[in-house]
């Protein structure tokens, strides 16, 4: 019986062809599954325990002159402390204030909740693109703000009263 088998090699080659095909589909699924989840990224990449987070709880236009103050309070969610050196304020006309020599705030430590005072015009000494503008009741504005680690973060925020 088994000299039969050795003899007809039409046999083994049509069982070894269709196993040697299973393993490579079995194969494939696994690296289209592994690629499609993202867990050989987050494998090769190390973590980054010194990440900076910044979120906006709220913001505030004035009290002194809310035409030309917003003061934006944020909180340091990330695992370093934040020293912000940068910010830019655009307009829903692509007109931007620009301060980027920026002594304001003092760094915010992990889980605090921290003050940015933003002054635009001429007062803040910034530099400006497009036409002048004010924070005017109703607009909407984009604020970006930079630390000094080089970590960019935006945030819309807008004039109600």
């Amino acid at each position: 019986m088994f000299r039969r088998l050795v003899r007809n090699k039409k046999g083994i080659d049509t069982i070894l062809a269709s196993l040697l095909m299973v393993v490579i589909v079995v194969a494939a699924s696994v690296m289209v599954f592994v690629y499609a989840t993202g867990l050989f990224g987050a494998l090769t990449q190390a973590p980054n325990l010194q990440k900076e987070a910044l979120s906006l709880e709220f913001s505030s236009f004035g009290p002194n002159n809310p035409t030309y103050n917003v003061t934006l309070y944020l909180r340091n969610t990330g695992g370093t402390p934040i020293t912000l050196v940068t910010y830019y304020v655009k307009n829903s006309n692509s007109s931007q204030y620009a301060k980027t020599a920026w002594t304001g705030p003092p760094s915010i430590t992990p889980t605090t909740l921290g003050q940015a005072q933003l002054l635009i015009s001429s007062a803040c000494s910034c530099t400006s693109t497009g036409g002048a503008f004010t924070f005017s009741t109703g607009n909407s504005y984009t604020i970006t703000l930079l630390s000094s680690r080089g970590s960019t973060f935006s945030y819309s925020v807008v004039r109600y009263s």
